[in-house]
């Protein structure tokens, strides 16, 4: 009898493994991270008195997250909503005066203010999107190795298989030997004269 020796995973890990990992589409994922930051916001607005920093450490978790949670299809969307879901926040905390020229305003400045903030989110949720895109390349390019349909194109085989009904062709057919009932099936030797 052997013993199995069974390795468990260190505490942090098993934590990670009961988050939730849900898988969102592109517009999904863009509107969970625009609702999130407007949220976000709105409660900075609230308690840190709009606070730039407190925005800005909150959008880089949100872009992690949105990259992590695209499904695989869409993830070339993470980078592009996660912008969008900046501005869209920006608004409760822009502070522009009154009228709608003034709100514009506000949030132009704000945006051109917090871009460093914008690029480094931006830059997390590309860089996560990057990595997750190779990694699906690579466990698809070890599934059709290992199903053995790396190596051999198509004209490799149709050689072959030309030969093979040459071959048979070639062969004569006795009669009788026919199978759909003989009619029209059965071929005649040449007799020699």
């Amino acid at each position: 009898m052997y013993r199995v020796r069974v390795r468990s995973a260190p505490p942090v890990v098993l934590a990670l493994r009961r988050f939730p990992n849900p898988r969102l589409t592109g517009i999904g994922a863009g509107l969970f991270a625009a609702l999130t930051m407007f949220v976000l916001a709105c409660v900075d607005r609230l308690l840190f008195d709009s606070s730039e920093l407190v925005y800005g450490l909150l959008f880089l978790p949100v872009s992690a997250l949105t990259a992590l949670w695209v499904r695989p299809a869409d993830l070339v969307t993470a980078p592009i909503s996660v912008p969008i879901a900046f501005a869209v926040g920006v608004f409760p905390i822009s502070g522009g005066s009154e009228g709608l020229g003034g709100q514009i305003m506000g949030l132009v400045t704000a945006l051109a203010v917090h871009a460093g903030w914008l690029y480094g989110g931006t830059l997390i949720a590309g860089l996560i999107a990057s990595v997750r895109k190779v990694r699906q390349m690579r466990a698809r390019r070890r599934y059709v190795l290992a199903q053995g349909r790396g190596g051999s194109p198509a004209s490799e085989r149709a050689p072959r298989s030309a030969s093979a009904a040459a071959s048979a062709a070639a062969k004569p057919v006795r009669a009788g030997a026919g199978g759909a009932g003989g009619a029209g099936a059965v071929a005649r030797r040449p007799q020699r004269p």
